[in-house]
């Protein structure tokens, strides 16, 4: 099947999870990580049960603290 992976499309095995793409993509400091899929926010619990579909567009997101 194929998704869309930061603005790149790609060729995924079909039942693939969240969590899977997560270490697929070698995400840094994935504990931290906030992930969307059609621009809806997927809980960091539910990655293991949320599988992918056919046409999904997947956002990595890290929020940084910091200023004055």
């Amino acid at each position: 099947m194929k998704i869309t992976v930061a603005g790149v499309k790609k060729e995924v095995a079909d039942g693939l999870t969240v969590a899977q793409l997560v270490i697929d993509e070698k995400v840094e400091t994935a504990e931290y990580v906030t992930v969307t899929i059609n621009d809806d926010f997927v809980d960091h619990g539910q990655f293991e049960e949320t599988v992918l579909k056919d046409g999904d567009t997947v956002e990595f997101l890290y929020f940084m603290g910091g200023g004055q």
